[in-house]
């Protein structure tokens, strides 16, 4: 009697530890993730850093009027900025900047496709290092891994751009009385390599802005991907 009583409490206490091990295993702990779950999860954050914040970019004013993206002038031409002003064409100077941000923003809303093909086609080799890593990981390693490939394309959008919104004409005109000044060194910019690689920045630092937020705030983690993955990184 005494035999059976403990097999069956053996028996109890197995069937008992599978059960338990169930439950554990059900825990959205996010340890049982896998490298393509978790992938999964960093594309989304991403599409939704395109979706939420790369779209403000192609507004009115996107790029002008965010001081995280304006586009300035390259180093090479603060020189002609600070000469126009002097001689009073300050207004000059102030529509050729412009001119270059609305350059910008035509070409992103344009180019917005291309980047969402980017992400889809982006392999994450070590998804979790990157989930845990800083709060733009997932943001840098894009970048790293195609920004070369992105500029091909980006860069004959950014030069029709200039076209579309009159930028061109500008910075035409900007050019051209500024080699008038006596005195002065000639200046021939390549202003579509210098937006360009200036939109692009914008881009990824627009991106990072909401991978950030989906990192910090569950209340950004809007789809059940995104809650599942990115809880893994809480507490880390």
């Amino acid at each position: 009697m005494f035999r059976k009583s403990l097999l069956f409490f053996a028996l109890l206490t197995l069937a008992s530890c599978g059960e338990l091990q169930t439950v554990l295993d059900s825990l959205p702990q996010g340890t049982t993730l896998g490298n393509d779950q978790i992938a999964q999860g960093l594309k989304q954050a991403l599409d939704k850093g395109i979706d939420e914040q790369v779209s403000r970019l192609t507004q009115k004013d996107g790029f002008y009027t965010n001081q995280l993206v304006k586009i300035g002038l390259p180093d090479e031409l603060k020189t002609v900025d600070q000469t126009l002003r002097k001689i009073g064409l300050g207004k000059l100077a102030d529509e050729g900047i412009k001119a270059l941000n609305r350059t910008a923003e035509n070409a992103v809303k344009e180019a917005t496709p291309i980047f969402i093909n980017a992400v889809s086609e982006i392999s994450f080799n070590d998804a979790k290092t990157i989930l845990l890593g800083n709060q733009d990981a997932a943001t840098q390693y894009l970048k790293g891994k195609t920004t070369q490939p992105l500029y091909a394309k980006f860069h004959p959008v950014i030069n029709d751009s200039f076209k579309k919104v009159g930028a061109d004409q500008v910075w035409s005109n900007l050019i051209q009385k500024y080699n008038t000044i006596p005195l002065v060194e000639k200046v021939n910019p390549d202003l579509t390599d210098y937006v360009t690689q200036e939109a692009l920045e914008g881009v990824f630092t627009m991106i990072a802005v909401e991978e950030k937020e989906i990192r910090t705030k569950v209340s950004a983690r809007t789809t059940q991907v995104l809650q599942q993955v990115f809880a893994m990184q809480d507490g880390h």
